[in-house]
């Protein structure tokens, strides 16, 4: 599962001009399209809020949030990240880092 954010991040670090390795943007295209095959859970106003509510709760960054929030509407027990604790959970979503 993934989510339009996620996407989106993708695609805007690939594509960086200040990396000595980023991706052209035809390439990042076809990259998120091939990953689309996989269920993605837009972003939607309902996410939104529940991602501010998860940020306040937790005390964690909103986009982190809503990542964890796509994870929940997407009833994805994990989530693979280097950017919030191993191990965490959250209401269920339990977080994995994947170079761990």
């Amino acid at each position: 599962m993934l989510s339009t954010q996620v996407l989106q991040e993708f695609h805007v670090q690939a594509t960086r001009t200040t990396r000595p390795d980023h991706l052209a943007h035809e390439k990042a295209v076809v990259l998120v399209e091939s990953w689309t095959r996989y269920p993605v859970v837009e972003t939607t106003v309902s996410l939104v809020r529940q991602a501010n509510a998860t940020a306040a709760r937790w005390r964690i960054s909103y986009w982190d949030a809503a990542i964890v929030e796509a994870a929940q509407m997407g009833r994805c027990p994990t989530v693979l990240t280097e950017d919030l604790q191993p191990g965490m959970n959250f209401a269920g979503v339990t977080v994995r880092n994947p170079f761990a």
